[in-house]
């Protein structure tokens, strides 16, 4: 006979499709809960580095590449005009002071000089006529002064018989005062003579003074045009190292023209250049350091060149003590420019995420050093070894300081 079947509850008969539809919402919920929660990824710990927050010395100062430069660049120019003769000194040789660079010619000068040389010895012959005239009067006024002395005594002893003889009766009161007439009148003339001889001597000491001025003038004048000529031998004016010629044999040179250019070398300066950010932080007598072969050599700014090119300003800097052994011009250095004393300050070593996050938050790891969150941070100064934490984190706190470029959007970090 047939058995009658009981008919299964519904829920039996759809259990496969009830677990399916469960399972796809089960689904659909983890998927809205990921996206609504914070993303996260999985990173491998060797693919990153890691750095504890510490309280430590800050010191802000700049690390920039400087060039070895010679202290100072002198430029040697032509004082004369003229064509290049012949070119002696060689680029790159050591010149002392005094040592010739090069030689030039010109012929209009020398017979400038020639002519010039005339004038002197025609005045020098003009001169000494002068002086011969002038020594030739003052003889002939002495030799009238010595007569008119000589006729005077004369007189005098002819005048002196003549009253003598008048007394007597010989002579009579006119004749007498006829002699006593010339006699008086010689004596007036030796006077006016004896004056006229000193009025001479005083002008012809004068004119002997002007003559001598004037002889001395020429012959100064003379010498000018010869060191002209002297000037067409280029010499070095100091000692140093000739760096370039800038003529060519047989080339025209202009008076003051730059011809040549000379380093002086027995002292070097480290030239470098800033960023504008600093410039109203760069002064004059600040220190320096180059840090080379394990040894720091000091330094101090001496020039601050407050024009600023392609957002960048010029630096020069002198050492204060002992130089590296292989200072050479041309040769760099890695400057650190001090830009105040050590601080204590809580700092965190440079990495890329500054980059990435504009210095704006970091991820911090939790003590167990297996995941990491974004914490929003303050950052103020910097260096380029540190970073100085103002706000958001504590000293023991590790965060993670490179590999943002590959991290994303993740609020959260799992290292593997």
């Amino acid at each position: 006979m047939d058995i009658k079947l009981e008919k299964k509850p519904w829920y039996i008969r759809y259990r496969y499709y009830l677990a399916g539809g469960a399972a796809f919402l089960a689904f659909l919920i983890y998927v809205v809960v990921l996206s609504l929660g914070p993303s996260k990824l999985r990173i491998e710990q060797d693919n990153i580095q890691i750095a504890e927050v510490k309280n430590g010395k800050f010191m802000e100062y700049v690390d920039v590449e400087g060039l070895i430069q010679p202290i100072l660049t002198i430029k040697v120019n032509a004082r004369e005009a003229g064509s290049v003769e012949r070119i002696i000194g060689e680029e790159g040789s050591l010149l002392r002071h005094g040592d010739t660079i090069l030689v030039l010619e010109n012929p209009d000068l020398l017979r400038s000089i020639e002519d010039q040389r005339d004038d002197w010895e025609k005045q020098l012959i003009t001169y000494r006529e002068k002086e011969i005239e002038m020594e030739q009067k003052s003889l002939n006024l002495q030799q009238q002064a010595l007569q008119t002395d000589y006729d005077l005594n004369r007189l005098r002893k002819s005048f002196a018989l003549d009253k003598e003889e008048y007394r007597m009766g010989i002579k009579s009161k006119a004749q007498l005062e006829v002699s006593e007439d010339e006699y008086n009148y010689k004596v007036k003339n030796a006077r006016l003579q004896r004056e006229s001889l000193r009025h001479d001597s005083a002008v012809t000491v004068i004119r002997k003074d002007l003559i001598r001025n004037d002889r001395e003038r020429e012959r100064k004048k003379y010498e000018r045009a010869c060191e002209r000529l002297n000037n067409l031998v280029i010499k070095a004016p100091v000692a140093g190292q000739l760096s370039f010629v800038k003529v060519t044999p047989g080339q025209q040179v202009a008076s003051g023209e730059s011809i040549a250019e000379i380093k002086v070398l027995d002292q070097y300066k480290v030239h470098t250049s800033l960023s504008e950010y600093y410039i109203d932080r760069i002064t004059t007598g600040l220190p320096a350091t180059i840090n080379y072969q394990g040894r720091k050599y000091p330094l101090r700014i001496t020039k601050v060149v407050p024009e600023v090119k392609d957002r960048m300003f010029d630096v020069d800097l002198v050492f204060v003590g002992d130089m590296p052994d292989n200072v050479r011009v041309g040769k760099s250095f890695r400057v650190q420019i001090e830009l105040g004393q050590p601080e204590e300050a809580l700092v965190i070593p440079r990495g890329n995420f500054y980059q990435s996050t504009g210095g704006q938050w970091i991820y911090k790891l939790n003590a167990a050093k297996t995941k990491a969150v974004r914490v929003p941070i303050g950052i103020g100064r910097q260096n380029p070894q540190q970073y100085e934490i103002t706000e958001g984190l504590q000293p023991g706190d590790w965060v993670i300081t490179t590999g943002y470029d590959t991290f994303g959007e993740a609020e959260e970090l799992i290292l593997k």
